[in-house]
C-alpha cells in the first residue's frame, strides 16, 4: 500500500469521518464566510476557491500517497471538525496526526473521538506501525486529546514551532500498533477541601507563585535558584510542571483559598513509581499564608484523591531536620515518620515520613 483508500470512511459513536466531496461546498462556505480556522492546511480563504478546493486541492495529500484529509461530520450533517494524516512514510511504516475543530463544536470530545477512531482504523486496515501526534506545550487542549485518545508523552522538540509570537515547543506523543493500555499520567483533576481548591496553575498565578518562591524562608528550605524571578515561575507554571506531568513523573497543583481564590500554597507529586503505586509530596506555602495548616489540609486532600481515585498505596514525605515546620505539617496530616535519610539533600539529613491508605481517619 502506498496510499490511503480513497472510499475511506470510519463510523465512531457520533461521527462519521469521510473524505471531503463536492455537496460540503455550503457548510464550507459557511466556515469560510465566518472566518473559522480549523480546516486542514490548504483550505480556501475565499468562497470562490472553495469548488476547486473540494474538487482537486484538499485530495492533494491521498493522491500523493503522504497522508489523507478527512471531514468530521456529525448526527446533522454538519461539518464540525477535520482530521489529517500526514508525513506517511510507507517504508518506515510511520505516519503523523492532527486536527482541528469547529470553535462552536469545542469542549464535546469530538477530536478525541475523531483520533481514537481514525487511530483504531490505521492499524486494522494498514501495515503502519507508529502514529505520531505533536501539540505546543502550552495548548492544553490539544495534550488532553493526545492523553485521552491513549498515546504515550515522548519527549520536547524545543522551539519547534514558529508562530506569530514566536516560537513555541512542541510535545511529541506516539502510538504504536499492539500498545496494550494508555500510559501512566495523572489526569488534571480540580480537588476540594474544606477551604481550599487545587487546581492547574495559570499564568494569574506567577506572580503569587514567583514571590514564594523567592521569600526568604523558601530559598533556605528549599533548592530553588537563589535569582528566582517570574521568568522562572512562569516557565515551572505554564511549562516545567506540565511536561514533569505529561512524562508520567507526577503532577502539580496551585492551591487557593476558596473564599478568596487567593494563591496561597504550591503542591506537588514526583518521583512516582506507578507499578508500586506509591509517590512523593512535597510543597510550599506562600509567607502570607503560613500558620493556617493549608499545607497539611492540601497534602491530606491529594492523599484521599491517590488512595480513593487511583489505587495508591503510599504517599511519601520528605523534610530537613532542621525544618520543625515541614514535619509538624506531616504529622497533623496523619503521616507516619518512619527514620532518617543521611545526608538526604547532600549535606542534611532528611526524616522520612509515609502515609498509607490505612492511616486516613
Amino acid at each position: 500500500m502506498s496510499v490511503f483508500d480513497p472510499r475511506l470512511r470510519i463510523t465512531t459513536d457520533r461521527l462519521v469521518l469521510r473524505l471531503f466531496q463536492s455537496d460540503d461546498a455550503g457548510r464550507v462556505r459557511a466556515v469560510v464566510e465566518a472566518g473559522h480556522r480549523f480546516l486542514p492546511p490548504g483550505a480556501p480563504g475565499h468562497v470562490a476557491a472553495i469548488a476547486h478546493w473540494l474538487s482537486t486541492g484538499v485530495h492533494e495529500l491521498q493522491r500523493s500517497g503522504q497522508g489523507v484529509h478527512l471531514a468530521m461530520i456529525d448526527a446533522e450533517q454538519r461539518v464540525v471538525g477535520a482530521i489529517s494524516l500526514f508525513r506517511t512514510q510507507w517504508g518506515a511504516g510511520i505516519t503523523e496526526v492532527g486536527y482541528g475543530v469547529h470553535p462552536l463544536h469545542r469542549g464535546r470530545g469530538f477530536a478525541t473521538e475523531a483520533v481514537r477512531g481514525l487511530s483504531a482504523w490505521v492499524f486494522a486496515t494498514t501495515e503502519l506501525r507508529r502514529i505520531e501526534l505533536r501539540a505546543n506545550l502550552d495548548n492544553g487542549p490539544s495534550l488532553r486529546v493526545a492523553e485521552k485518545a491513549g498515546y504515550a508523552y515522548e519527549g520536547v522538540l524545543r522551539g519547534a514551532e514558529l508562530e506569530d509570537d514566536g516560537p513555541h515547543d512542541l510535545v511529541v506523543f506516539g502510538l504504536l500498533r499492539g500498545a496494550i493500555g494508555a500510559p501512566n499520567v495523572f489526569p488534571h483533576e480540580e480537588l476540594l477541601t474544606p477551604r481550599l481548591l487545587l487546581r492547574r496553575f495559570t499564568p494569574d498565578d506567577v506572580p503569587d507563585l514567583t514571590a514564594t518562591a523567592a521569600d526568604e524562608l523558601t530559598q533556605l528550605r528549599t533548592g530553588l535558584p537563589r535569582d528566582y524571578t517570574e521568568g522562572h515561575g512562569r516557565a515551572y507554571a505554564l511549562l516545567i510542571s506540565e511536561q514533569h506531568r505529561l512524562s508520567g513523573g507526577g503532577i502539580a497543583w496551585a492551591v487557593v483559598e476558596r473564599e478568596t481564590g487567593r494563591f496561597v500554597a504550591s503542591v506537588d507529586l514526583k518521583g512516582t513509581e506507578w507499578g508500586h503505586r506509591a509517590t512523593e509530596v512535597g510543597y510550599m506555602t506562600a509567607p502570607w499564608a503560613r500558620g493556617k495548616g493549608y499545607a497539611g489540609e492540601a497534602v491530606l486532600g491529594i492523599a484521599r484523591w491517590l488512595f480513593g481515585g487511583h489505587g495508591f498505596q503510599r504517599l511519601q514525605l520528605r523534610a530537613a531536620v532542621s525544618n520543625l515546620a515541614s514535619q509538624r505539617v506531616a504529622e497533623k496530616a496523619g503521616f507516619v515518620r518512619e527514620g532518617v535519610a543521611r545526608n538526604g539533600t547532600g549535606d542534611e539529613d532528611l526524616v522520612i515520613f509515609s502515609l498509607v491508605p490505612s492511616d486516613l481517619p
